[in-house]
Formats: structure tokens, C-alpha cells, sequence
């Protein structure tokens, strides 16, 4: 009863909305949105992200089950633009938060199984997909917000629209918790975390690695990634700095173009007195270099490995880490990283609150850090921490495809 009626107020005060709105966003359908041409008689998994965030571990998801299911495709709404899927792979705005807007789109894709991520709710997709038997499975969920509504207070609205997913991930245990405040069934709500965004560990040529490493030697090295002309002066005084406490420290320097890197070289040395040598006029670093500019192009997976600490550079400046934290910790590097490191916040979030990484915000907090992961111990334990976190979501990705293919198993036989 309670429901029942939460969801007609609902669904009435979006229709005077989407009337209100006009004719450019009335719930018309979703136009692109048809069933993917590549599956005219596979099966269809719908996947909704409540945000680009809640997108990320998705790609991965549709992955695993496309190969364990030869002919799954797979149709992607979210409200912002996410990356990660195959070109073939329909990306759209959700419909509108109307009942007809929902069955055109339901019409038009004919999903077998809808997976949705994140804590925001659209209540007439939920409803109308349940209705019509769509398995659905809520996964990355915390506190549970209804799109667009002023009546996620009715009694027993949004415990109904918990009651129609067939199993719920919450993102962690207070999630969990927060979820069956809200209503959820409990014996729907499965153990869940963060889904796994596949591997980050990018590749290398392990010759040229094990030449490099013979070159440096025994020593210590710390590596400032995709850095912004605007750190340029941060990093180097950084390094001076660092210089004092261990003065045979080497420092990589990836710039986020390599375009700069002849000007990069001059001006660390002719500003800041360092020796520099560049990677791209096919030097070596020396027993006296100071700074190696790596001016060439998709050679992280060689830094990562060569370097046990790593700076995410753009996010002292501001412009936000230019490269996925996961990269450096996929291949063991611990991490620094400045105050402002979106686009990728919530993954620095994650390694931050365990322990996986550690925020700098200027030139003195960033050699005060490098000092102190010199001592190898730490760095180690650091970037084990990192590790740990980006590899965590493995498990849960795996449990939740399995229930995936079973789900659609069941509604296929």
C-alpha cells in the first residue's frame, strides 16, 4: 500500500514535470537506444551507472560476462559521459522519469537482466523493469536516493523499490547498513565492495626495463607522472630539497606532453642548477644526473616499475592527476598525490582512507614525503597497501558476474 501510493505521487509529479519541460524533453523514447546490432538474438544486459563514478568498474563486469557468454551485448545509460566499453556498445542519458519514458526504452533495448550502480534510484525504470521480470541487480549501492523526488519520506516507498532487485552490493559495511535502515531485504543484500576496473598494470619491454635498472644501480629514484608546465618548479625544488637527505636520488620526470621536454631540461637546469639528461635525445642517466626527463611517448609501464615512489602530477596545480592512481599501484609504487586529483577522486579516496596513499600540498610537504619513503619498509608497506585496494574489487566483480550469467541462464531457458 505504502508503495503503491509513493510511487503515483511520484510518477504524477513527473509527468506535470516533464509537460512543464515541453516538447524537447518529453519522454519520447530514447531514439539511438535499439536493441545492439550485434546481438539480434543474444542476450541483452542493461547497464545503468547513477554517475561517470559509479560507471568505472562496469567495463570490467560486461567483460568477464561477454566471455563466459558469446553473443551478450550490452546497452549503457548514465547521466554524464563514461569511458571503458567497446566502440559497439550503445552509451545514452537515461529516459526521462516518466512511466511511458520508461517502457519506450524498455521497448526499444528489450534487456534481459539490468545491473544498476550507484545509490540513486529511478523509480519508474525499476518498477516498470521488475514488471515485466527484468532480473535486477543493484550493485556499488550506499544510501539510497530517489531521483527526482519529493517523496522518498512515504512510508514504504523506497523499501519497495529495494524489494524489487533481486540482490543487493553495497559499496561497504556501513552501506550495508544504511540499506536496511532504508528497507532492503536483508537476505537480499550480499556482501559486496567496489567493483574491480580491470588491470591497470600496463606493459613494458623487460629488456629495456633490466638495462635501465643496471644503469641506475643501487640508487634511490622517485617519479613525478604527466606533470603539468605549472609543477614544474614544485617538483624541482621538491627535489633539491629531497637532494639533501639522499644526494645520489634520482628523479623521473614524465611532463604531460612531450613536446616539453627539451624545455623542461633546460629550465631545470638553468633555473634550479640540477643535471638533466632526456630520454628522447637517447641519453642514460649518469652516476651525476639528478633529473631523467622521459620525454617519449606510453612508457609508464617502464617508470612504474623502475620507481618505488611516484607523484600524480596535476594535482597540486589543480587540473587533477593526469594518469589513474592504479597504474602506479598496479607495479608496486607508492603514491603522492596533491589536494585536487579528479577525475580520479574516487580512486584516491580509496587509497588515501587505507592507507595507500599519501596527499601533498606543495613543494615542502611533497620532499618532506619523498624523505620519508626512502626508508624502503615504508614505501613498501605503502605501496602493498595500494596494491591491495586496487586489486580488492577482483572478488566481488567475480560473484557478481556469476549471479549475472545464472540470472540470465534462468530467464533464457
Amino acid at each position: 500500500m505504502g508503495y503503491g501510493a509513493g510511487l503515483l505521487l511520484h510518477l504524477l509529479a513527473a509527468r506535470r514535470a516533464a509537460r512543464r519541460a515541453g516538447p524537447a524533453e518529453a519522454p519520447a523514447g530514447i531514439g539511438a537506444g535499439d536493441r545492439p546490432a550485434d546481438a539480434p538474438g543474444g542476450p541483452v544486459v542493461w547497464l545503468h551507472a547513477a554517475s561517470p563514478d559509479d560507471a568505472r568498474g562496469l567495463p570490467e563486469l560486461i567483460r568477464r560476462m561477454a566471455a563466459a557468454r558469446p553473443g551478450l551485448a550490452a546497452v549503457v545509460t548514465c547521466p554524464g559521459p563514461v569511458c571503458g566499453f567497446d566502440a559497439a556498445t550503445p552509451i545514452l542519458p537515461p529516459p526521462a522519469g516518466t512511466l511511458d519514458a520508461a517502457r519506450a526504452f524498455l521497448d526499444r533495448c528489450l534487456p534481459d537482466l539490468c545491473i544498476m550502480a550507484g545509490s540513486a534510484l529511478r523509480p519508474a525504470l525499476i518498477h516498470e523493469a521488475a514488471q515485466r521480470g527484468v532480473p535486477l541487480l543493484l550493485v556499488g549501492a550506499g544510501a539510497p536516493v530517489i531521483v527526482g523526488s519529493r517523496f522518498g519520506w512515504w512510508p514504504g516507498f523506497t523499501a519497495g523499490l529495494l524489494g524489487r532487485f533481486d540482490r543487493i552490493f553495497p559499496l561497504d559495511a556501513a552501506a550495508g547498513q544504511a540499506l536496511r535502515q532504508a528497507g532492503a531485504p536483508r537476505d537480499r543484500i550480499a556482501p559486496g565492495g567496489w567493483l574491480d576496473e580491470g588491470s591497470h598494470a600496463l606493459p613494458c619491454t623487460e629488456a629495456e626495463r633490466a638495462a635501465l635498472a643496471r644503469t641506475i644501480g643501487t640508487r634511490p629514484v622517485w617519479l613525478a607522472a604527466a606533470l603539468p608546465g605549472a609543477e614544474d618548479d614544485t617538483v624541482a625544488i621538491a627535489h633539491i630539497e629531497a637532494l639533501r637527505m639522499a644526494h645520489r636520488l634520482l628523479l623521473i620526470v614524465v611532463p604531460d606532453d612531450p613536446a616539453r621536454g627539451a624545455e623542461l631540461a633546460e629550465r631545470l637546469a638553468a633555473r634550479h642548477g640540477l643535471s638533466v639528461m632526456r630520454r628522447a635525445t637517447e641519453d642514460e642517466p649518469e652516476e651525476e644526473t639528478q633529473v631523467y626527463v622521459a620525454d617519449t611517448e606510453d612508457e609508464y609501464g617502464l617508470w612504474y616499475r623502475l620507481a618505488p615512489v611516484t607523484y600524480l602530477g596535476g594535482s597540486i596545480s589543480g587540473a587533477g592527476c593526469l594518469r589513474h592512481p592504479f597504474e602506479a599501484a598496479a607495479l608496486g609504487s607508492a603514491l603522492l598525490h596533491g589536494p585536487d586529483p579528479a577525475p580520479h577522486a574516487a580512486a584516491c579516496t580509496r587509497l588515501r582512507l587505507a592507507g595507500g596513499s599519501r596527499v601533498v600540498r606543495g613543494a615542502t610537504d611533497l620532499w618532506t614525503a619523498i624523505g620519508d619513503l626512502l626508508a624502503p619498509d615504508l614505501a613498501a608497506r605503502q605501496a602493498q597497501v595500494a596494491w591491495d585496494v586496487c586489486t580488492a574489487g577482483a572478488g566481488v566483480t567475480a560473484g557478481i558476474t556469476g549471479l549475472a550469467l545464472e540470472l540470465l541462464a534462468r530467464r533464457r531457458a
